[in-house]
């Protein structure tokens, strides 16, 4: 019997981690002070602990291939799974403050790699706090896709501080991003669909995609469907608000 046959937390048909042994709180405090590893750099991100089989050993963490999509708060990484396959040459990050929730994203990558040969080594997942360490992991224009995906929406005004999509955390994401890089929110809260689409639009360094641009776009399709709270809402019969902006240069 193998350790993973032996082991409940992981599905016997599938060889996948469960779930339900990995539930958390639906959102953690971003302020809160919380005890993780962080880079001091981008250049010391070491991407042989992410994709081992593009980066055997940490020596070759100067290579010219650099992570290009971030899901921001990637929750249980269904987004991740989807665009591993849509895109299978780009390498992409999840980051989750949640320890519960980060262990078992890294316990199905593991398991899809296992029993899928080749397959999902782009993708991985890091414990961190966005909203403190986004330059610690990227340098400026290195991303050319970012992922706000049902975010806490922190309901009460004092604590809209801690909203993840803000005029001044958007001054960090449009320094990671390349010019021409897209910047993807959606919610089932109206009222912060409108928070966030008010920030991207008042922002110099954004603009909204057209409708054409968005219904030729593979990754929009996702946004409501790869996610297990984007399911949630579709079952009830929920609406979702979504923005979707492109980096620009600022002009002089």
């Amino acid at each position: 019997m193998s350790e993973k046959e032996a082991n409940p937390t992981f599905s016997k048909s599938t060889g996948l981690p469960r779930k339900r042994f990995y539930r958390a709180r639906a959102h953690s405090n971003p302020l809160s002070d919380s005890h993780f590893p962080v880079p001091i750099s981008p250049g010391h991100v070491d991407y042989s602990l992410h994709y081992p089989q593009h980066f055997p050993s940490s020596d070759q963490v100067d290579s010219c291939k650099k992570i290009q999509f971030a899901d921001i708060g990637c929750g249980f990484g269904g987004l991740l799974i989807s665009l591993s396959t849509l895109f299978p040459e780009t390498l992409m990050i999840g980051m989750e403050l949640r320890d519960k929730v980060t262990e078992y994203v890294k316990e199905r990558i593991v398991a899809l790699r296992v029993t899928n040969p080749g397959q999902y080594q782009n993708i991985s997942v890091v414990r961190t706090n966005s909203m403190k360490y986004i330059p610690n992991y990227f340098e400026k224009g290195q991303l050319s896709k970012m992922f706000f995906l049902f975010p806490d929406p922190h309901f009460k005004e004092k604590n809209h501080r801690r909203r993840v999509i803000s005029p001044f955390l958007l001054d960090e994401y449009a320094y990671v991003l390349e010019v021409g890089g897209i910047i993807y929110t959606i919610t089932d809260v109206e009222e912060l669909g409108d928070w966030m689409k008010a920030c991207l639009e008042n922002h110099p360094m954004f603009e909204a995609l057209t409708d054409e641009e968005l219904k030729a776009d593979p990754v929009t399709k996702l946004l409501s469907s790869a996610t297990e709270e984007g399911q949630k809402v579709d079952r009830n019969g929920g609406q979702t608000f979504r923005a979707v902006y492109r980096r620009i240069a600022p002009s002089l």
